[in-house]
């Protein structure tokens, strides 16, 4: 049941380190680690060289963006299970891959939980399902995706057999990939506990107008038309009320 966890990184100096060291810091040490690089330019690459010893697979070459670079680590990896923990993310439990093995039975094939939301030191700025609008079902279904990433994708653990590849240009790709996932699984397990922490400011944050419309193609493709409609309406709704009630904020 080895889980291959996947650290995507493009000059990515300042964060990756604490990426690798919380990876580093599990009590189980059974798990595949590769790391694929896009070729960066700073000092990424000399810092994943430094823990060589402990990563199994280190791949530093161009690539067509985040989402070629994830299907890469999927192609990649050899675990039964997959595990995408990104520069500047970090696994928030020391135990929580000894926590994983134990929740997997024969016919588990995704396992999710919550995450914190750090900034850029690294500092804690709060629980996902409490300072976002998406609350964390404890039996997660495809269908409660209809309103975009309900569950962050650091604490999405897939098995690989029903893990597709990514959409390469579209930014909600990881909504899609998860959807996918769990429209595949025969079990899904609830994970107890705050998996991960997650740097804001990815590329879908970066780029906003453009992943809202992606969203909205990948939505469309699993609900429909009508639904896709109805969902992003739901959805500015949810978000005019949440920034009323918070004076201006929306998390």
């Amino acid at each position: 049941m080895q889980i291959s966890i996947i650290t995507i990184t493009y000059n990515a100096e300042q964060f990756l380190e604490r990426t690798i060291q919380s990876i580093l810091a599990q009590t189980n040490q059974d798990f595949e680690y590769i790391i694929i690089d896009g070729k960066s330019k700073d000092g990424t690459l000399a810092i994943a060289e430094k823990y060589k010893n402990r990563v199994d697979i280190l791949i530093s070459e161009r690539d067509k963006g985040l989402y070629d670079a994830m299907n890469k680590g999927l192609k990649t990896a050899s675990g039964d299970f997959v595990w995408f923990m990104n520069a500047g993310d970090e696994i928030n439990d020391n135990r929580a891959i000894e926590h994983i093995y134990k929740a997997i039975s024969d016919n588990t094939d995704v396992l999710y939980g919550d995450t914190y939301f750090v900034d850029n030191n690294g500092n804690i700025q709060g629980l996902r399902s409490e300072i976002t609008p998406h609350r964390l079902p404890k039996n997660l279904k495809w269908q409660d995706m209809k309103l975009g990433m309900l569950v962050c994708h650091q604490a999405f653990i897939a098995r690989k057999s029903v893990a597709p590849f990514y959409m390469e240009n579209n930014l909600s790709a990881d909504v899609d990939w998860e959807i996918e996932c769990l429209k595949r699984a025969k079990k899904i397990q609830y994970l107890d506990f705050v998996v991960a922490k997650y740097l804001t400011g990815g590329v879908s944050n970066q780029q906003l107008k453009r992943s809202l419309l992606d969203r909205y193609e990948v939505l469309k493709k699993h609900f429909g038309l009508s639904g896709a409609i109805t969902a992003h309406l739901q959805i500015l709704f949810r978000g005019v009320n949440l920034i009323i009630k918070k004076r201006g904020k929306y998390w």
